[in-house]
């Protein structure tokens, strides 16, 4: 496996990092633990050295999971965990975020316990609160980092003013936010100004929840507590528009003998040598077709044909629901 550095942080991992959060949450039912347990291992042996999850996971069971899973290969691996959503409040009511320096430090605590780790590697804000000045953010993850506890600060899906701002108190690592074929707006500000400030990009759902591996159609059926049956995007009319930048993926991918979901995610590396895609999934056989993307290479022509493909198909549907959807990019 390739190894990249998260802009001019110093850290290094994989080319692609796997996301773990559909190993206990969001897709269904979850699958089984020690199943989950064996791919995570098995992700470390294929090279993968960068494992991305989060308390909201559950809540709590996929941290608990990866400091199982890992905790033998600890000095082999990063690991990346979340604060900042309110999880007491009611989910009938939406989300909710909670990033007062109390709770931060008591979320990092918390992780450290269940991740069976003495530090977090990567500790993101998940969402930013606008109920917290992100300068006061900033502040105590910075003291965590001078404890020992955190190694890395990280945002994700905050928008250009929060990571300046952030960054000036405390250097940022890395921004994760969705980013893909189907999801473009990072490109106008964002990765501008990353490069600018030497901030490395972890882009989340690289693959479109799925939809950019082909496997999903308008005939598909989520399980009913899959939250994709709740995005607009995955709605019967949005999915059968949407379809078309699949097929353009798919007749570019043929000729190379690769997937679509390889294609999606080689574009992906060769946008900027500091990003780094996470894709999730909780089986073997897409684990390492999802490898085998990082080992494939296209050239300018191609790279072209996809661009231009891409942003001639006019993508249908919000990325969230409204709450969701409001809390990114502040």
């Amino acid at each position: 496996m390739k190894m990249r550095t998260l802009g001019q942080s110093g850290l290094e991992v994989s080319a692609l990092g796997l996301g773990c959060m559909g190993m206990s949450w969001a897709y269904g039912p979850a699958p089984d633990k020690a199943e989950m347990i064996a791919l995570l291992r098995q992700a470390a042996e294929l090279g993968v050295t960068f494992f991305d999850t989060a308390e909201v996971y559950g809540p709590f069971a996929n941290e608990e999971l990866l400091g199982e899973a890992l905790e033998p290969l600890r000095d082999r691996v990063v690991i990346a965990t979340k604060f900042g959503f309110d999880l007491t409040r009611d989910p009938a009511s939406g989300p909710g975020t909670n990033s007062r320096p109390e709770q931060i430090r008591a979320v990092c605590d918390a992780a450290l316990k269940r991740l069976r780790t003495d530090y977090i590697d990567l500790f993101y804000q998940h969402r930013v609160d606008p109920a917290v000045p992100i300068e006061d953010v900033a502040g105590t993850v910075g003291e965590l980092i001078r404890a020992g506890k955190v190694r890395h600060f990280g945002l994700s899906e905050a928008g250009p003013e929060t990571i300046r701002k952030a960054h000036a108190v405390q250097p940022v690592a890395a921004l994760q936010s969705e980013y893909s074929l189907w999801v473009r707006e990072p490109e106008a500000e964002i990765l501008p100004l990353l490069a600018e400030l030497g901030i490395g990009f972890v882009p989340y759902s690289p693959l479109g929840r799925g939809f950019l591996t082909g496997s999903i159609t308008t005939d598909t059926v989520f399980d009913k507590g899959d939250f994709r049956n709740r995005l607009p995007r995955f709605q019967h009319e949005a999915m059968a528009a949407n379809a078309a930048l699949v097929e353009v993926l798919g007749a570019i991918a043929a000729p190379l003998g690769a997937t679509i979901a390889q294609i999606a995610l080689a574009w992906l590396l060769a946008q900027r040598d500091w990003i780094v895609p996470i894709p999730g999934t909780t089986k073997l056989a897409r684990l390492e077709e999802n490898l085998g993307g990082a080992d494939l290479t296209l050239s300018v022509e191609q790279l072209t044909r996809i661009d231009a493909a891409s942003r001639a198909v006019e993508v249908i549907g919000a990325r969230y629901a409204p709450a969701m959807q409001a809390m990114t990019g502040r």
